[in-house]
């Protein structure tokens, strides 16, 4: 198993940005801001809900907390690959992520409830999360590639940029592949900046001349709201390619 953060406290800002904004932003960062340790990856996730998507659609409105549970891979898991899963939470405009590592077919044993999460805190935290949503089951599959960067004064600024996100509401194993339907339109990233407190004064400056301005996005919600006009227009009998 490789050290991971498995507690994380911080503000979270999102950003629709396209390519032109994209390159734009990129001449600003590029003597400020460094590869993250783990720069590119890919990332697929399971998200949980109950039968009616309890969880996602009480965070559609949102609440001033609300509340997920997410199976995460980097990658196409075997049975023995480390996988994450992760409560994250949201409160007062600030995110909590706490997750747990353990191998892939450890972790589908027990969101069946074929055995136990583990020892510790966080394990308990899911239990507890997973005791109350009683009914929790795989819901959305969500994947994207990620790039990341982070300030070389300011290690605690950090900035994503995914792209090629997709969703499917079928085949809710991570092991099943990253197939799925796009989210976003072509050239178009979703853009998220962590950080412990505000912003500094350079980034603002830039993201304000660049045109980027802060949007509430979720993958998970989108991908929900994307599932439910497919299923609109299938039942209205309008099929498109």
């Amino acid at each position: 198993m490789t050290a991971y953060q498995d507690v994380f406290q911080r503000y979270e800002k999102k950003y629709l940005v396209t390519q032109q904004q994209f390159n734009q932003l990129a001449r600003v960062f590029s003597p400020r801001m460094v590869p993250d340790r783990f720069a590119q990856s890919t990332i697929s996730n399971i998200y949980y809900d109950t039968p009616d998507f309890r969880l996602i659609r009480y965070s559609l409105d949102r609440p001033p907390y609300k509340e997920k549970l997410r199976l995460r891979a980097y990658n196409t898991p075997a049975a023995d690959t480390e996988v994450f899963l992760e409560i994250k939470k949201k409160f007062d405009h600030i995110v909590y992520k706490r997750r747990i590592g353990m191998p892939y077919g450890q972790a589908v044993a027990y969101l069946m409830g074929q055995q136990e999460a583990g020892q510790g805190q966080i394990a308990q935290e899911i239990e507890w999360f997973r005791a109350f949503y009683h009914d929790l089951r795989p819901a959305m599959f969500i994947y994207y590639d990620r790039f990341a960067v982070a300030d070389r004064e300011q290690p605690d600024l950090r900035i994503t940029f995914d792209s090629g996100i997709r969703w499917r509401a079928d085949d809710l194993e991570l092991s099943a592949g990253t197939a799925g339907e796009p989210l976003l339109d072509a050239g178009t990233c979703l853009m998220e900046i962590k950080i412990l407190q505000a912003a500094p004064f350079w980034l603002s400056r830039a993201l304000s001349k660049a045109g980027v301005f802060p949007t509430h996005f979720s993958k998970y919600g989108a991908a929900y709201q994307a599932m439910l006009r497919e299923n609109r227009s299938r039942k209205d009998g309008v099929f498109c390619a």
